[in-house]
């Protein structure tokens, strides 16, 4: 398995753009703390994070693909359940349903972050720091508000044993922490 270091030489071969480099970051994050919550391995589960959508850049424009290449590329790099975790996360594509709990939290968070960013640019102050667990909860309950994020595959969290409500208030909690 590679260690971080080589992940982000490989992460930045393959993402020129800074925003989706620091969007993995995010996500790395965000899979690190729910890992170490859920006592699984920081290590294995943040290199998902950090590396599932290593082809953004490459699948932009064909997304039924995106995750495959990431999982031609990592192969002999992670662990076969990190290459199945990032193939999952396109379920609707791949030919791997998510079925473990690193399959379905990497969903689950890179819907919520994506959620809980949005909900945050559509605030006065656009800062992640000035929202409440009560108006991401709000907002993921008005359907109408961003509704390009699937909020079933964010409901994907209690299969591993994680209530809505918290799942949701520990995203915030950390993408309000990494944002300071």
């Amino acid at each position: 398995m590679i260690n971080r270091d080589e992940a982000l030489l490989l992460l930045k071969k393959y993402l020129k753009n800074k925003d989706n480099i620091n969007y993995s970051l995010t996500i790395e994050a965000v899979v690190r703390d729910f890992a170490k919550k859920l006592e699984r391995d920081e290590e294995l589960w943040g290199l998902t994070g950090l590396l599932y959508n290593l082809d953004y850049e490459y699948t932009i424009n064909e997304p039924e693909k995106r995750g495959v290449l990431s999982a031609m590329i990592l192969e002999d790099l992670l662990p076969v359940n990190a290459v199945n975790a990032i193939k999952a996360n396109n379920y609707m594509h791949t030919d791997y349903i998510p079925t473990t709990s690193l399959d379905k939290i990497l969903i689950a968070i890179d819907t919520a972050v994506g959620l809980i960013i949005a909900i945050a640019k559509s605030t006065p102050s656009k800062k992640l720091a000035d929202l409440d667990l009560k108006t991401v909860v709000d907002k993921f309950n008005d359907s109408s508000f961003a509704n390009k994020y699937n909020r079933h595959k964010i409901k994907l969290c209690r299969d591993v044993g994680i209530e809505l409500e918290t799942f949701l208030g520990i995203t915030l909690n950390k993408l309000i922490q990494i944002s300071l």
